[in-house]
């Protein structure tokens, strides 16, 4: 008996939004990132890019447990000498609440080209609204 094993061809992608609004950034990230993996479909294949498209909304109303808003640092460097640029979660929230969300997921999905592959499913937006109304995305519940 031979192992089943999934083709890029062969794959079929289904739309989800999650709402962010008063969940852990951690779970929201989780989930989300899972689902673009491919995780939750029993073709899973590893080396495959069957995983479906994510759009998470509400991120500004993300939450972060204890002290985090204040403790967390996010850093960005230019590579010039003296170009480190460090933020508190609480800023990243304020002003740029969709990055935060993406660089979680994106350092829970695989290093690599495949990792690459699969956060461009992922779609984040501020607000309540998003563009992708035509695929009639599915509502996936955080736990």
């Amino acid at each position: 008996m031979t192992s089943f094993m999934q083709k890029k061809e062969t794959v079929e992608r289904k739309w989800y939004v999650i709402d962010a609004e008063g969940k852990a950034l951690g779970r929201v990230a989780s989930l989300a990132a899972s689902y673009l993996r491919g995780k939750n479909k029993p073709t899973y294949t590893p080396n495959i890019d069957c995983g479906d498209y994510i759009i998470i909304v509400n991120a500004s109303k993300v939450n972060l447990t204890g002290n985090k808003l204040d403790d967390k640092m996010y850093y960005n460097h230019s590579m010039y000498q003296g170009g480190l640029r460090q933020r508190t979660a609480r800023t990243m929230r304020e002003l740029y609440p969709e990055e935060m969300i993406e660089r979680a997921v994106k350092g829970m999905l695989p290093h690599n080209r495949l990792g690459r592959q699969m956060y461009k499913k992922l779609f984040v937006y501020a607000g309540n609204e998003h563009k992708q109304e035509a695929q009639k995305p599915q509502v996936l519940e955080v736990k």
